[in-house]
């Protein structure tokens, strides 16, 4: 909006304003302020025109009627509304616990926060409602997820249908299954909501009530007709309900006298279900119960087919080659080993649920992260290395799941070489990091970039910026290692072979000629914030300040090894131009790349050169070189080309011209 309108209407319009700092209520001296100020505005206002663009604009996103309707102030919203022709359609931004919603309509708004008088309001007003926000979720959907049972009968009474699903295909039913909302499941049931329905993962209301533990809405659903039906991932609800460790739902589902499941279904779940006592509840006695019941149904004292576990399954190494009992003897065995007990929740959650489910790799990075915990880190680097190599093998390229196993490993080594550098807490003694333990991390790490770079180069269908995000993402965890690789240069157990090996690796690097978002490469990104924030993020990574000179020692490395000094971004910027832009200014970065050939007088596209940034945040280029000493004759001369304007095109060589432009 036009802040000349404001200008014009300092008082008549400052209604509206304090709507920007009412909160959850209004007092009642703001209240008759409001109603003063309104009734000023009413008697004075001049032009329709000027009145919609106020009653449109937005603060934070927001119209005054959606922040009205978020927060429930019912004079407000109908004042709006029946005095000012507010469009009761018109979307803004709203949070709801900490979430930022787009695109919600003020109907939305309203049923969410349960403000019922409000929704019957906007609704007599002629408000749709079946509007949507962008995640094409209804207002009806919204008060099934809150629990407002009122807001939710009258919206189906007045129109609202119950089979609109958001873009994930979730229902209001199984949003109802999944928060517990007794009262509103019933209601939607009795509706004849459809109970089978699957959303685009293929989960059903009844895996949503597995997963929140609700025995009654799940007796509900089974009464209408509810099946057992599998997800993407060939989870039942039964399965479900072991995952998360609803032991109630799992005894009632696996009842033999409903004969919902077969007998190597419950067997499963059974055996899940000990899993996650193990993992989540710390409850070894009551998993080896679970495991004992699991081997009495497999082996039936009745005289019935046996069905004995598979025989084929891998040992794996980073389950300490660990083997599932085949009998009640070897379970009680395993009892008095505690370790032993987790490798086999481990063996067993892998075999049932498969790598590609996400708590597959949850569990073994959660070990291990237990282990780094005890300080047994070899233990972690090689559970951890085991749940990365699942997900690379199932997941697509880049997948978050991935980027956060690599960004695990290097918060791993970066404790660890803090932890080196202090005095031993507790006589607890962190073991060195070497060259073997970070480099096949890295390579893991650039093999992503890879597998992202040919997904850019392919032609397939894909959002080509999320693309590039998520590429610079890996590329910045893959910096971090390198520069931690860089920094075991200086340890005086470097041998040659070990600097030729970090010279090999981080040139493989180099030679990707990676580039990601706004067109820039890995040394420009090494060079940046971005890179800076990687260096010294979260609680294991060193501090910013700490680590400015692994920043300097690798990007002199990268430089050695080929990396263009004076390369440009979209925006004209070479790798000196974003050093220069970080504050305070990581000066031995500054000089490597002089002395490695980036020009000091090089422009960018905003004709800024690195020293007239420096001076922008109040930094002086001549506090951190001489720059007289990396000025040459060449750049005099294009400097006078540019700055006097004098015509070159067919006076200076062609093979010149690209100095005077970069000048």
């Amino acid at each position: 909006m036009a802040s000349g309108v404001w200008d014009l209407m300092p008082v008549r319009c400052r209604w509206i304003e304090t709507l920007r700092h009412c909160g959850k209520t209004l007092l009642r001296r703001q209240r008759r302020l409001l109603r003063r100020l309104k009734k000023a505005y009413l008697h004075s206002w001049r032009s329709a025109d000027e009145l919609n663009m106020l009653v449109g604009a937005k603060v934070g996103g927001a119209t005054p009627l959606v922040i009205a309707c978020r927060n429930g102030h019912y004079d407000v919203a109908e004042y709006l509304i029946e005095r000012c022709k507010a469009d009761i359609e018109q979307p803004g931004s709203v949070t709801f616990d900490g979430e930022t919603i787009e695109g919600a309509p003020p109907l939305w708004c309203a049923a969410a926060a349960g403000h019922l008088p409000l929704v019957r309001l906007l609704v007599r007003a002629g408000a749709n409602v079946n509007s949507t926000t962008r995640t094409h979720s209804t207002p009806l959907r919204a008060a099934c997820f809150d629990g407002h049972y009122d807001i939710v009968k009258f919206l189906v009474e007045n129109g609202a249908d119950i089979e609109i699903a958001n873009r994930h295909g979730h229902t209001c039913l199984m949003i109802a299954c999944y928060k517990g909302h007794i009262r509103i499941a019933k209601y939607l049931l009795s509706l004849n909501a459809d109970v089978n329905r699957k959303s685009v993962k293929g989960n059903t209301a009844l895996h949503d009530c597995a997963e929140s533990g609700s025995l009654h809405i799940l007796k509900m659903l089974l009464g209408h007709g509810a099946t057992m039906d599998v997800d993407s991932y060939g989870m039942t609800p039964l399965l479900a309900a072991s995952v998360t460790g609803h032991t109630h739902i799992v005894e009632h589902l696996i009842n033999v006298e409903y004969g919902l499941v077969t007998r190597q279904q419950r067997i499963d779940a059974l055996e899940l279900l000990g899993a996650t006592y193990v993992d989540k509840r710390r409850d070894m006695v009551g998993a080896l119960a679970l495991w004992k019941r699991a081997m009495d149904d497999r082996f039936p004292a009745d005289g019935s087919e046996p069905i004995p576990k598979p025989k084929d399954i891998p040992r794996i190494e980073a389950y300490d080659f660990a083997v599932e009992p085949t009998n009640a003897q070897q379970l009680e065995e395993i009892l008095a080993d505690p370790d032993a007990m987790r490798m086999q929740a481990l063996v067993i959650r892998e075999r049932i649920l498969g790598p590609a489910h996400p708590d597959t790799s949850y569990y073994v990075r959660y070990r291990g992260a237990v282990y780094a915990d005890a300080g047994r880190f070899a233990r972690c680097r090689q559970l951890w290395h085991h749940a990365l190599d699942m997900q690379r093998a199932v997941l697509p390229p880049l997948s978050p799941l991935t980027q956060s196993s690599l960004y695990s490993f290097a918060e791993l080594f970066s404790y660890m070489l803090a932890e080196r550098a202090r005095p031993p807490l507790r006589g607890r003694i962190v073991p060195p990091v070497t060259f073997e333990d970070i480099d096949p991390v890295f390579r893991k790490a650039l093999s992503e970039i890879n597998r992202g770079m040919e997904l850019l180069d392919s032609k397939l269908s894909i959002d080509r910026e999320q693309t590039l995000t998520t590429l610079q993402r890996v590329l910045v965890i893959s910096l971090h290692l390198a520069a931690l690789m860089a920094r075991l240069l200086d340890e005086p157990e470097c041998t040659d072979e070990i600097s030729r090996k970090i010279h090999e690796a981080v040139y493989s690097l180099v030679k990707l000629d990676i580039k990601v978002r706004q067109g820039r490469s890995a040394l420009h990104v090494a060079c940046s914030s971005e890179g800076s924030r990687a260096r010294g993020g979260r609680a294991w990574l060193p501090a910013a300040g700490e680590a400015q000179p692994c920043c300097g020692r690798l990007v002199a490395l990268m430089l050695r090894l080929g990396a263009h000094p004076d390369a440009r971004d979209a925006d004209g910027n070479t790798p000196l131009h974003l050093v220069c832009k970080l504050n305070p200014c990581p000066s031995d970065v500054v000089r490597e790349l002089l002395s490695h050939g980036a020009h000091i007088d090089t422009v960018n596209y905003e004709g800024e050169t690195p020293e007239e940034i420096l001076k922008s945040t109040q930094q002086s280029l001549t506090s951190i070189v001489n720059p007289l000493r990396y000025t040459t004759l060449k750049c005099l001369a294009a400097r006078t080309v540019k700055n006097y304007r004098l015509p070159y095109r067919h006076v200076v060589p062609q093979c010149l011209h690209s100095t005077i432009i970069t000048h």
